[in-house]
Protein backbone atom coordinates (compact mmCIF):
# COMPACT_ATOMS: atom_id res chain seq x y z
CA UNK A 1 0.00 0.00 0.00
CA UNK A 2 2.89 2.45 0.89
CA UNK A 3 4.50 2.23 -2.68
CA UNK A 4 0.76 2.22 -4.47
CA UNK A 5 1.04 6.09 -2.39
CA UNK A 6 4.42 6.85 -3.28
CA UNK A 7 3.61 6.22 -7.18
CA UNK A 8 0.57 8.25 -6.51
CA UNK A 9 2.21 11.19 -4.76
CA UNK A 10 4.97 10.92 -7.12
CA UNK A 11 2.73 11.22 -10.24
CA UNK A 12 0.68 13.65 -8.92
CA UNK A 13 3.72 15.82 -8.57
CA UNK A 14 4.86 15.25 -12.20
CA UNK A 15 1.57 16.42 -13.15
CA UNK A 16 1.51 19.62 -10.91
CA UNK A 17 4.60 20.58 -12.60
CA UNK A 18 3.52 19.62 -15.99
CA UNK A 19 0.42 22.23 -15.22
CA UNK A 20 3.04 24.86 -13.48
CA UNK A 21 4.54 25.15 -17.13
CA UNK A 22 1.40 25.38 -19.02
CA UNK A 23 0.52 28.43 -16.92
CA UNK A 24 4.06 29.67 -16.96
CA UNK A 25 3.46 29.85 -21.29
CA UNK A 26 0.48 31.71 -20.85
CA UNK A 27 2.07 34.68 -18.87
CA UNK A 28 5.00 34.84 -21.74
CA UNK A 29 1.86 35.81 -24.50
CA UNK A 30 -0.11 38.70 -24.61
CA UNK A 31 -2.11 40.02 -22.76
CA UNK A 32 -0.30 39.31 -19.62
CA UNK A 33 2.99 39.62 -21.64
CA UNK A 34 5.51 38.71 -19.62
CA UNK A 35 8.01 37.71 -22.60
CA UNK A 36 10.83 36.95 -20.41
CA UNK A 37 9.03 33.95 -18.71
CA UNK A 38 9.15 31.59 -21.61
CA UNK A 39 12.80 31.00 -21.01
CA UNK A 40 11.99 29.08 -18.34
CA UNK A 41 8.43 28.08 -19.01
CA UNK A 42 9.61 24.50 -19.81
CA UNK A 43 11.97 23.92 -17.01
CA UNK A 44 8.91 22.34 -14.76
CA UNK A 45 8.14 20.30 -17.88
CA UNK A 46 11.53 19.20 -18.51
CA UNK A 47 11.66 18.06 -14.58
CA UNK A 48 9.05 16.10 -14.69
CA UNK A 49 9.69 14.07 -17.92
CA UNK A 50 13.39 13.58 -16.92
CA UNK A 51 12.24 9.55 -15.28
CA UNK A 52 9.56 9.17 -17.52
CA UNK A 53 8.79 6.43 -20.49
CA UNK A 54 7.56 7.72 -23.61
CA UNK A 55 4.13 7.01 -22.44
CA UNK A 56 4.03 9.23 -19.23
CA UNK A 57 6.05 11.65 -21.31
CA UNK A 58 3.18 12.27 -23.71
CA UNK A 59 0.65 12.43 -21.08
CA UNK A 60 2.57 15.09 -18.97
CA UNK A 61 3.23 17.53 -22.13
CA UNK A 62 -0.28 17.14 -22.77
CA UNK A 63 -0.79 18.15 -19.41
CA UNK A 64 0.97 21.04 -20.07
CA UNK A 65 -0.63 21.81 -23.68
CA UNK A 66 -3.74 22.28 -22.39
CA UNK A 67 -3.02 24.42 -19.70
CA UNK A 68 -1.50 26.52 -21.97
CA UNK A 69 -3.76 26.27 -24.93
CA UNK A 70 -7.38 27.07 -22.52
CA UNK A 71 -4.97 30.10 -21.19
CA UNK A 72 -3.95 31.28 -24.62
CA UNK A 73 -7.13 30.50 -26.65
CA UNK A 74 -9.81 30.45 -24.38
CA UNK A 75 -11.39 33.52 -26.18
CA UNK A 76 -13.00 30.70 -28.68
CA UNK A 77 -15.79 30.00 -26.46
CA UNK A 78 -16.36 33.69 -26.18
CA UNK A 79 -16.67 34.03 -29.75
CA UNK A 80 -18.72 30.98 -30.59
CA UNK A 81 -21.03 31.92 -27.74
CA UNK A 82 -22.11 35.37 -28.78
CA UNK A 83 -20.99 35.61 -32.62
CA UNK A 84 -21.85 31.74 -33.46
CA UNK A 85 -24.71 31.80 -31.34
CA UNK A 86 -24.17 28.39 -30.06
CA UNK A 87 -25.15 27.47 -26.10
CA UNK A 88 -22.30 28.50 -23.45
CA UNK A 89 -22.26 24.82 -22.98
CA UNK A 90 -21.41 23.78 -26.43
CA UNK A 91 -18.92 26.24 -26.65
CA UNK A 92 -17.27 25.20 -23.87
CA UNK A 93 -17.23 21.52 -25.02
CA UNK A 94 -16.25 22.42 -28.76
CA UNK A 95 -13.08 24.59 -26.85
CA UNK A 96 -11.85 22.12 -25.07
CA UNK A 97 -12.11 19.66 -27.75
CA UNK A 98 -10.56 22.29 -29.85
CA UNK A 99 -7.14 22.59 -27.27
CA UNK A 100 -7.48 18.63 -26.72
CA UNK A 101 -6.41 18.46 -30.37
CA UNK A 102 -3.93 21.25 -30.21
CA UNK A 103 -2.27 20.02 -26.94
CA UNK A 104 -1.20 16.57 -29.02
CA UNK A 105 1.72 19.00 -29.94
CA UNK A 106 3.05 19.39 -26.77
CA UNK A 107 2.33 15.79 -25.82
CA UNK A 108 4.18 14.57 -28.22
CA UNK A 109 7.35 16.82 -27.51
CA UNK A 110 7.31 14.94 -24.01
CA UNK A 111 6.99 11.76 -25.81
CA UNK A 112 9.98 12.22 -27.71
CA UNK A 113 12.25 13.81 -25.09
CA UNK A 114 11.26 10.88 -23.15
CA UNK A 115 11.42 7.94 -25.76
CA UNK A 116 14.71 9.18 -26.58
CA UNK A 117 16.26 9.67 -23.04
CA UNK A 118 18.94 11.43 -24.32
CA UNK A 119 22.50 12.26 -22.20
CA UNK A 120 22.29 15.99 -21.11
CA UNK A 121 24.20 17.51 -23.70
CA UNK A 122 22.30 15.81 -26.24
CA UNK A 123 19.14 16.66 -25.13
CA UNK A 124 19.73 20.31 -25.75
CA UNK A 125 19.83 19.26 -29.60
CA UNK A 126 17.24 16.99 -29.43
CA UNK A 127 14.81 19.19 -27.50
CA UNK A 128 14.86 22.21 -29.89
CA UNK A 129 14.53 20.38 -32.83
CA UNK A 130 11.38 18.26 -31.64
CA UNK A 131 10.12 20.97 -30.40
CA UNK A 132 10.65 23.07 -34.03
CA UNK A 133 9.17 20.13 -35.74
CA UNK A 134 6.41 19.75 -34.59
CA UNK A 135 5.69 23.93 -34.37
CA UNK A 136 6.05 23.51 -37.89
CA UNK A 137 3.48 20.32 -38.33
CA UNK A 138 0.61 22.37 -36.60
CA UNK A 139 1.34 25.09 -38.68
CA UNK A 140 0.02 22.82 -41.92
CA UNK A 141 -1.50 20.15 -40.40
CA UNK A 142 -5.76 19.89 -40.92
CA UNK A 143 -5.63 24.05 -42.52
CA UNK A 144 -3.35 24.66 -39.41
CA UNK A 145 -3.46 26.83 -36.56
CA UNK A 146 -0.13 28.33 -35.42
CA UNK A 147 -1.61 30.52 -32.94
CA UNK A 148 0.98 30.74 -29.94
CA UNK A 149 4.14 29.48 -30.95
CA UNK A 150 6.61 30.02 -28.57
CA UNK A 151 8.66 32.23 -30.57
CA UNK A 152 5.58 34.66 -30.78
CA UNK A 153 5.98 35.75 -27.08
CA UNK A 154 9.34 37.60 -27.78
CA UNK A 155 7.87 39.26 -30.45
CA UNK A 156 8.98 43.16 -28.78
CA UNK A 157 12.63 41.42 -28.24
CA UNK A 158 13.93 43.03 -30.96
CA UNK A 159 17.47 41.79 -30.74
CA UNK A 160 16.90 38.28 -30.51
CA UNK A 161 14.14 38.10 -33.05
CA UNK A 162 16.16 39.32 -36.03
CA UNK A 163 17.30 36.08 -36.80
CA UNK A 164 13.65 35.29 -38.25
CA UNK A 165 14.88 36.65 -41.48
CA UNK A 166 16.91 33.44 -41.68
CA UNK A 167 14.61 30.59 -39.68
CA UNK A 168 11.61 31.91 -39.32
CA UNK A 169 9.82 32.21 -36.09
CA UNK A 170 10.37 28.81 -35.61
CA UNK A 171 14.22 29.37 -35.45
CA UNK A 172 13.50 32.06 -32.09
CA UNK A 173 11.23 28.70 -30.93
CA UNK A 174 14.16 26.65 -31.11
CA UNK A 175 16.19 28.99 -29.25
CA UNK A 176 14.09 29.51 -26.77
CA UNK A 177 13.46 25.40 -25.97
CA UNK A 178 17.51 25.28 -25.97
CA UNK A 179 17.60 28.00 -22.96
CA UNK A 180 14.77 26.24 -21.01
CA UNK A 181 16.80 23.00 -21.37
CA UNK A 182 20.04 24.41 -20.23
CA UNK A 183 18.37 26.38 -17.32
CA UNK A 184 16.78 23.10 -16.44
CA UNK A 185 20.04 21.14 -16.63
CA UNK A 186 21.54 23.94 -13.61
CA UNK A 187 18.63 23.72 -11.55
CA UNK A 188 18.29 19.65 -11.93
CA UNK A 189 22.16 19.59 -10.96
CA UNK A 190 22.15 22.00 -8.21
CA UNK A 191 19.14 19.58 -6.75
CA UNK A 192 21.43 16.74 -7.14
CA UNK A 193 19.04 15.12 -9.78
CA UNK A 194 19.66 13.13 -12.73
CA UNK A 195 18.42 13.70 -16.59
CA UNK A 196 17.31 9.99 -17.63
CA UNK A 197 19.88 8.24 -15.30
CA UNK A 198 22.44 10.19 -16.50
CA UNK A 199 24.36 11.79 -13.86
CA UNK A 200 24.33 16.13 -14.57
CA UNK A 201 28.32 17.34 -13.91
CA UNK A 202 30.45 20.46 -13.81
CA UNK A 203 31.73 19.61 -16.98
CA UNK A 204 28.17 19.16 -19.31
CA UNK A 205 27.27 22.13 -17.25
CA UNK A 206 30.68 24.37 -18.78
CA UNK A 207 30.66 23.04 -22.39
CA UNK A 208 26.65 23.27 -22.24
CA UNK A 209 26.29 26.96 -21.28
CA UNK A 210 28.94 27.74 -23.14
CA UNK A 211 27.72 26.55 -26.40
CA UNK A 212 24.38 28.08 -25.70
CA UNK A 213 25.91 31.32 -24.17
CA UNK A 214 27.84 31.56 -27.25
CA UNK A 215 24.70 30.64 -29.87
CA UNK A 216 22.83 32.96 -27.88
CA UNK A 217 25.13 36.27 -27.81
CA UNK A 218 25.84 35.45 -31.77
CA UNK A 219 22.04 35.47 -32.21
CA UNK A 220 21.85 39.48 -30.14
CA UNK A 221 25.09 40.33 -32.42
CA UNK A 222 23.59 39.03 -35.31
CA UNK A 223 20.24 41.23 -34.50
CA UNK A 224 22.09 44.52 -33.54
CA UNK A 225 23.81 44.37 -36.82
CA UNK A 226 20.87 42.93 -38.95
CA UNK A 227 18.77 46.04 -37.37
CA UNK A 228 21.36 48.51 -38.44
CA UNK A 229 22.19 47.41 -42.40
CA UNK A 230 17.66 46.92 -42.76
CA UNK A 231 17.74 50.65 -41.31
CA UNK A 232 19.67 51.76 -43.63
CA UNK A 233 17.72 50.21 -46.60
CA UNK A 234 14.38 51.92 -44.92
CA UNK A 235 16.23 55.19 -45.13
CA UNK A 236 17.18 54.76 -49.06
CA UNK A 237 13.87 53.03 -50.00
CA UNK A 238 11.19 54.54 -51.91
CA UNK A 239 8.47 55.62 -49.37
CA UNK A 240 4.61 56.57 -50.05
CA UNK A 241 2.14 57.35 -46.54
CA UNK A 242 -0.46 55.02 -45.99
CA UNK A 243 -3.22 55.66 -43.02
CA UNK A 244 -5.51 52.86 -41.68
CA UNK A 245 -9.07 53.74 -40.88
CA UNK A 246 -10.73 52.04 -37.50
CA UNK A 247 -14.35 52.52 -37.90
CA UNK A 248 -15.11 50.48 -34.26
CA UNK A 249 -18.37 49.07 -36.01
CA UNK A 250 -20.16 47.24 -32.90
CA UNK A 251 -20.19 43.36 -34.44
CA UNK A 252 -23.80 43.00 -33.43
CA UNK A 253 -25.25 45.89 -35.54
CA UNK A 254 -22.69 45.36 -38.39
CA UNK A 255 -24.94 43.40 -40.87
CA UNK A 256 -28.17 45.12 -39.45
CA UNK A 257 -29.49 47.12 -42.90
CA UNK A 258 -30.48 50.12 -40.38
CA UNK A 259 -26.74 50.75 -39.28
CA UNK A 260 -25.23 50.34 -43.31
CA UNK A 261 -25.95 53.81 -44.41
CA UNK A 262 -24.36 54.91 -41.23
CA UNK A 263 -21.10 52.72 -40.78
CA UNK A 264 -21.13 53.92 -44.29
CA UNK A 265 -20.75 57.42 -43.36
CA UNK A 266 -18.12 57.08 -40.71
CA UNK A 267 -15.85 55.28 -42.59
CA UNK A 268 -15.89 57.93 -45.09
CA UNK A 269 -15.72 60.77 -42.41
CA UNK A 270 -12.32 59.22 -41.09
CA UNK A 271 -10.74 59.02 -44.60
CA UNK A 272 -11.50 62.08 -45.18
CA UNK A 273 -10.03 63.42 -42.67
CA UNK A 274 -6.79 61.62 -44.04
CA UNK A 275 -7.30 64.05 -46.96
CA UNK A 276 -5.66 66.51 -48.53
CA UNK A 277 -2.33 65.00 -49.17
CA UNK A 278 -2.08 63.16 -45.86
CA UNK A 279 -1.73 59.56 -47.15
CA UNK A 280 -1.33 57.90 -50.59
CA UNK A 281 -3.28 54.92 -49.93
CA UNK A 282 -6.19 54.45 -47.40
CA UNK A 283 -6.85 51.23 -45.85
CA UNK A 284 -10.04 49.79 -44.35
CA UNK A 285 -10.61 46.59 -42.82
CA UNK A 286 -11.82 43.25 -43.42
CA UNK A 287 -15.74 43.60 -44.39
CA UNK A 288 -15.81 47.27 -43.86
CA UNK A 289 -18.71 47.41 -45.85
CA UNK A 290 -21.57 45.82 -44.61
CA UNK A 291 -22.81 45.34 -48.19
CA UNK A 292 -21.61 43.71 -51.60
CA UNK A 293 -19.65 46.79 -52.88
CA UNK A 294 -19.68 47.28 -56.28
CA UNK A 295 -23.20 45.59 -56.30
CA UNK A 296 -25.06 47.98 -54.09
CA UNK A 297 -25.22 51.36 -56.39
CA UNK A 298 -26.07 53.91 -53.72
CA UNK A 299 -24.11 52.63 -50.67
CA UNK A 300 -20.92 52.18 -53.66
CA UNK A 301 -21.43 56.07 -54.98
CA UNK A 302 -20.99 57.26 -51.31
CA UNK A 303 -17.88 55.23 -50.95
CA UNK A 304 -16.31 56.05 -54.30
CA UNK A 305 -17.46 59.99 -54.27
CA UNK A 306 -15.47 59.83 -51.06
CA UNK A 307 -12.62 58.02 -52.77
CA UNK A 308 -12.90 60.82 -55.86
CA UNK A 309 -12.66 63.49 -52.61
CA UNK A 310 -9.58 61.93 -50.87
CA UNK A 311 -7.50 61.75 -54.35
CA UNK A 312 -6.07 58.57 -52.89
CA UNK A 313 -6.35 55.15 -53.10
CA UNK A 314 -7.71 52.75 -51.44
CA UNK A 315 -7.94 49.29 -50.10
CA UNK A 316 -11.42 48.60 -49.31
CA UNK A 317 -12.44 45.23 -47.34
CA UNK A 318 -15.93 43.85 -48.84
CA UNK A 319 -17.68 40.44 -49.10
CA UNK A 320 -17.81 39.79 -53.06
CA UNK A 321 -19.73 37.07 -55.40
CA UNK A 322 -19.79 35.31 -58.79
CA UNK A 323 -21.77 33.10 -60.15
CA UNK A 324 -21.13 29.59 -60.76
CA UNK A 325 -21.68 27.18 -62.84
CA UNK A 326 -23.97 25.69 -60.19
CA UNK A 327 -24.33 28.11 -57.41
CA UNK A 328 -23.29 31.63 -56.38
CA UNK A 329 -19.38 31.60 -55.16
CA UNK A 330 -18.93 33.57 -52.38
CA UNK A 331 -15.33 35.47 -51.12
CA UNK A 332 -13.81 37.36 -48.02
CA UNK A 333 -12.52 40.11 -50.39
CA UNK A 334 -10.50 43.46 -50.76
CA UNK A 335 -10.51 45.91 -53.40
CA UNK A 336 -8.34 47.96 -54.22
CA UNK A 337 -9.84 51.36 -55.75
CA UNK A 338 -8.25 53.79 -57.73
CA UNK A 339 -8.57 57.71 -57.00
CA UNK A 340 -10.76 58.31 -59.94
CA UNK A 341 -13.25 55.61 -57.87
CA UNK A 342 -12.43 52.80 -60.35
CA UNK A 343 -11.92 49.19 -59.39
CA UNK A 344 -7.88 48.47 -59.92
CA UNK A 345 -7.68 45.14 -58.59
CA UNK A 346 -8.96 42.54 -56.24
CA UNK A 347 -8.14 40.13 -53.99
CA UNK A 348 -9.85 37.00 -52.18
CA UNK A 349 -8.82 35.49 -49.22
CA UNK A 350 -6.97 32.12 -49.25
CA UNK A 351 -7.01 30.61 -46.08
CA UNK A 352 -10.63 31.02 -45.04
CA UNK A 353 -11.28 30.27 -40.74
CA UNK A 354 -13.30 27.39 -39.70
CA UNK A 355 -16.79 27.75 -38.88
CA UNK A 356 -16.39 31.32 -39.39
CA UNK A 357 -16.23 31.58 -43.43
CA UNK A 358 -17.23 27.92 -44.06
CA UNK A 359 -18.44 24.68 -41.92
CA UNK A 360 -15.41 21.95 -42.71
CA UNK A 361 -17.94 18.48 -42.22
CA UNK A 362 -20.84 19.82 -42.12
CA UNK A 363 -22.59 16.80 -42.91
CA UNK A 364 -21.61 15.27 -39.44
CA UNK A 365 -21.43 18.85 -37.61
CA UNK A 366 -25.07 19.73 -38.55
CA UNK A 367 -25.70 21.64 -35.10
CA UNK A 368 -22.76 24.15 -35.82
CA UNK A 369 -23.81 27.10 -37.97
CA UNK A 370 -21.38 29.81 -39.59
CA UNK A 371 -21.17 32.46 -37.30
CA UNK A 372 -21.31 34.94 -40.47
CA UNK A 373 -24.87 34.06 -41.51
CA UNK A 374 -25.13 36.44 -43.89
CA UNK A 375 -23.61 34.82 -47.28
CA UNK A 376 -23.35 31.46 -47.88
CA UNK A 377 -19.93 29.66 -47.59
CA UNK A 378 -16.58 31.23 -48.83
CA UNK A 379 -14.31 30.05 -51.11
CA UNK A 380 -10.88 30.31 -51.41
CA UNK A 381 -8.85 32.58 -53.41
CA UNK A 382 -5.61 31.98 -55.48
CA UNK A 383 -2.15 31.82 -53.12
CA UNK A 384 0.58 34.62 -53.41
CA UNK A 385 -1.57 37.24 -55.49
CA UNK A 386 -0.72 40.83 -55.02
CA UNK A 387 -2.83 43.96 -55.92
CA UNK A 388 -0.79 46.64 -57.90
CA UNK A 389 -0.88 49.96 -56.54
CA UNK A 390 1.14 52.99 -58.58
CA UNK A 391 4.02 51.02 -59.60
CA UNK A 392 4.11 48.53 -56.31
CA UNK A 393 2.81 45.69 -55.59
CA UNK A 394 1.19 45.24 -52.29
CA UNK A 395 0.07 41.71 -50.33
CA UNK A 396 -2.53 41.72 -48.65
CA UNK A 397 -3.77 38.85 -45.94
CA UNK A 398 -7.33 38.94 -44.75
CA UNK A 399 -7.72 38.84 -40.73
CA UNK A 400 -6.07 35.21 -39.28
CA UNK A 401 -4.09 34.78 -43.46
CA UNK A 402 -0.93 36.96 -41.15
CA UNK A 403 -0.26 33.89 -38.69
CA UNK A 404 0.92 31.89 -41.42
CA UNK A 405 4.35 32.65 -42.44
CA UNK A 406 3.77 31.09 -46.39
CA UNK A 407 1.40 32.96 -47.33
CA UNK A 408 3.52 36.35 -46.72
CA UNK A 409 6.32 34.65 -47.90
CA UNK A 410 4.51 33.61 -51.40
CA UNK A 411 3.40 37.71 -52.08
CA UNK A 412 6.74 38.94 -50.98
CA UNK A 413 7.60 36.07 -53.66
CA UNK A 414 5.82 37.61 -55.91
CA UNK A 415 6.74 41.11 -55.78
CA UNK A 416 5.27 42.80 -52.70
CA UNK A 417 6.82 45.65 -51.19
CA UNK A 418 4.28 46.35 -48.51
CA UNK A 419 2.47 43.77 -46.34
CA UNK A 420 -1.48 45.04 -45.57
CA UNK A 421 -3.39 43.21 -42.83
CA UNK A 422 -6.98 43.84 -42.59
CA UNK A 423 -9.00 42.24 -40.32
CA UNK A 424 -12.17 42.39 -38.01
CA UNK A 425 -11.37 41.83 -34.72
CA UNK A 426 -14.38 42.81 -33.27
CA UNK A 427 -15.04 39.07 -32.74
CA UNK A 428 -12.42 38.90 -29.63
CA UNK A 429 -13.91 41.44 -27.54
CA UNK A 430 -11.73 42.95 -24.93
CA UNK A 431 -10.15 39.36 -24.66
CA UNK A 432 -6.57 38.53 -24.98
CA UNK A 433 -7.04 37.37 -28.45
CA UNK A 434 -6.34 40.98 -30.34
CA UNK A 435 -3.32 41.53 -28.58
CA UNK A 436 -2.06 38.31 -29.74
CA UNK A 437 -3.16 38.41 -32.72
CA UNK A 438 -1.37 42.09 -33.61
CA UNK A 439 1.38 40.44 -32.24
CA UNK A 440 2.38 37.92 -34.74
CA UNK A 441 2.08 40.64 -37.33
CA UNK A 442 5.65 41.63 -36.04
CA UNK A 443 7.64 37.94 -36.87
CA UNK A 444 5.83 38.30 -40.63
CA UNK A 445 7.22 42.26 -40.75
CA UNK A 446 10.91 40.67 -39.55
CA UNK A 447 10.67 37.80 -41.56
CA UNK A 448 10.14 38.88 -45.03
CA UNK A 449 11.80 42.96 -44.23
CA UNK A 450 8.23 44.43 -45.15
CA UNK A 451 6.73 47.02 -43.72
CA UNK A 452 3.26 45.98 -42.45
CA UNK A 453 -0.13 48.52 -42.09
CA UNK A 454 -2.96 46.99 -40.28
CA UNK A 455 -6.74 48.06 -40.14
CA UNK A 456 -8.50 46.52 -37.59
CA UNK A 457 -12.46 47.32 -37.38
CA UNK A 458 -11.96 47.70 -33.58
CA UNK A 459 -8.56 47.63 -33.11
CA UNK A 460 -5.40 46.87 -32.74
CA UNK A 461 -4.53 49.14 -36.11
CA UNK A 462 -1.39 50.49 -36.90
CA UNK A 463 2.31 49.85 -38.41
CA UNK A 464 5.12 47.87 -38.00
CA UNK A 465 8.68 48.68 -39.70
CA UNK A 466 10.90 46.08 -41.11
CA UNK A 467 12.74 45.30 -37.79
CA UNK A 468 9.66 44.18 -35.97
CA UNK A 469 9.18 47.90 -34.36
CA UNK A 470 5.51 48.76 -34.10
CA UNK A 471 5.67 52.47 -34.79
CA UNK A 472 2.15 52.92 -34.47
CA UNK A 473 -0.81 51.12 -32.87
CA UNK A 474 -4.33 52.38 -31.88
CA UNK A 475 -6.30 51.39 -28.96
CA UNK A 476 -9.15 48.44 -28.54
CA UNK A 477 -12.64 50.06 -29.08
CA UNK A 478 -12.27 53.17 -30.39
CA UNK A 479 -12.51 55.50 -33.81
CA UNK A 480 -8.96 56.20 -35.16
CA UNK A 481 -7.56 57.33 -38.12
CA UNK A 482 -3.70 57.15 -38.48
CA UNK A 483 -1.40 57.48 -40.93
CA UNK A 484 2.77 57.03 -41.33
CA UNK A 485 5.29 56.95 -43.92
CA UNK A 486 6.09 53.32 -45.16
CA UNK A 487 9.33 52.28 -47.12
CA UNK A 488 9.17 49.81 -50.14
CA UNK A 489 11.61 47.30 -49.84
CA UNK A 490 12.41 45.18 -52.51
CA UNK A 491 15.22 43.19 -51.36
CA UNK A 492 14.08 39.18 -50.38
CA UNK A 493 15.88 37.24 -46.72
CA UNK A 494 16.72 33.97 -47.07
CA UNK A 495 13.61 32.84 -45.30
CA UNK A 496 11.35 34.54 -47.94
CA UNK A 497 13.51 32.66 -50.65
CA UNK A 498 13.55 29.35 -49.14
CA UNK A 499 11.08 29.36 -46.46
CA UNK A 500 11.02 26.45 -43.57
CA UNK A 501 12.40 23.35 -45.59
CA UNK A 502 15.79 24.38 -44.08
CA UNK A 503 15.48 24.04 -40.64
CA UNK A 504 12.51 21.47 -40.86
CA UNK A 505 14.53 19.06 -42.77
CA UNK A 506 17.84 19.50 -40.45
CA UNK A 507 15.45 18.71 -37.52
CA UNK A 508 13.64 15.79 -39.11
CA UNK A 509 17.28 14.56 -40.28
CA UNK A 510 18.98 14.45 -36.87
CA UNK A 511 15.58 13.11 -35.31
CA UNK A 512 15.33 10.26 -37.10
CA UNK A 513 19.36 9.83 -36.68
CA UNK A 514 18.81 9.94 -33.33
CA UNK A 515 16.00 7.38 -33.80
CA UNK A 516 17.99 5.06 -35.83
CA UNK A 517 21.13 4.98 -33.56
CA UNK A 518 18.57 4.25 -30.45
CA UNK A 519 17.45 1.06 -32.06
CA UNK A 520 20.80 0.19 -32.75
CA UNK A 521 22.33 0.69 -29.07
CA UNK A 522 18.85 -1.79 -28.23
CA UNK A 523 19.63 -4.26 -30.85
CA UNK A 524 23.79 -4.47 -29.52
CA UNK A 525 22.86 -4.60 -25.74
CA UNK A 526 19.48 -6.70 -25.81
CA UNK A 527 17.95 -6.67 -21.87
CA UNK A 528 15.90 -4.42 -20.02
CA UNK A 529 15.49 -1.11 -21.12
CA UNK A 530 16.34 1.63 -18.65
CA UNK A 531 16.86 3.91 -21.43
CA UNK A 532 20.16 4.77 -21.13
CA UNK A 533 22.92 3.94 -23.36
CA UNK A 534 25.86 1.86 -22.53
CA UNK A 535 29.05 3.93 -22.02
CA UNK A 536 30.77 2.87 -24.49
CA UNK A 537 28.21 4.17 -26.86
CA UNK A 538 28.68 7.44 -26.15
Amino acid sequence: MNDVLKIVYALRRQVLLALLSGLLLVFAFPKIDMGWVAYVALIPLLAAIRQSDAKCGFWLGYTCGMAQNLGLIYWTAYTMKFYGHLPMVLSVVVLLLFCAYLSIYTGLFGAAVAFFRPAPYLLLILGPLAWVLLEMVKTWMFTGFPWGLLGYSLYDHLWVIQIADLFGVYGISGLVVMVNVMLALVVLHWLDQDCFGYPINRRTLKIGGTAVLAVFLSTLLYGVIRMHVVDGRVASAPRKTAAVVQGNIDQAQKWDPRFQMLTTVKYRKLSLDMAGGKADLIIWPETATPFYFLEDPILTEMVMEGIRQSGAHFIIGSPSYASGKEQMIFHNSAYLITPKGRPAGKYDKVHLVPFGEYVPLKRWLPFIKKMVAQVGDFKPGKKGSTLEWDRHQVGLLICYEIIFPGLSRSMVNNGADLLVNITNDAWFGRTSAAYQHFSMAVLRAIENRRMVARAANTGISGFIDPCGRITHATGLFKEAAVAAPVALLQTKTRYTRWGDWPLGLAAFGLLATAWAHRFAVRRKHPGPDNGTYPEDML
